[in-house]
């Protein structure tokens, strides 16, 4: 056994998600979702979150995520929800808004109040996110592993 340390996790810099036009899922995404994008080609398209991701990437053959899904940070939730709604779009998780893209794409749509996931106040402010803030609940997760704000 090596006696090097281990490096630590300490987040997410982006997430890829197969599509199978960058331009539809642009316009899907663009339905629900405000957001500027970072680079775009015919092949590839980078949401930009802030100090973080989400890469759109065209393929020819496209897989159903069944439980495989990632969770999309929103400053609110219930709008998406009501947008999700007019969309005609099922929400497949009675306990979470997961939802499929046109692709097969499972998305969990999480309020940024609710969760410990945390920007910087730097970050939000360039997101031009100030008015956002967590409930006691996140408040409190966050004071547990002495990470209060």
């Amino acid at each position: 056994m090596s006696g090097l340390g281990k490096a630590r996790a300490v987040g997410i810099n982006h997430v890829a998600l197969e599509v199978g036009d960058i331009d539809e899922a642009l316009a899907f995404y663009g339905q629900f979702l405000q957001f500027s994008l970072r680079g775009k080609s015919e092949t590839m398209a980078f949401i930009d979150l802030g100090d973080q991701f989400i890469a759109l990437s065209a393929v020819p053959e496209i897989s159903h995520d069944h439980e495989r899904h990632f969770g999309l940070v929103v400053d609110n939730k219930e709008l998406v929800g009501q947008h999700l709604k007019e969309m005609n779009i099922e929400i497949v998780s009675d306990r979470f808004m997961d939802f499929y893209d046109p692709w097969g794409n499972r998305i969990e749509i999480i309020g940024y109040d609710n969760i410990q996931f945390s920007k910087t106040d730097g970050v939000l402010r360039g997101m031009g996110l100030t008015d956002v803030e967590k409930n006691e609940k996140a408040k409190q997760e966050l004071a547990d592993k002495g990470m209060a704000p």
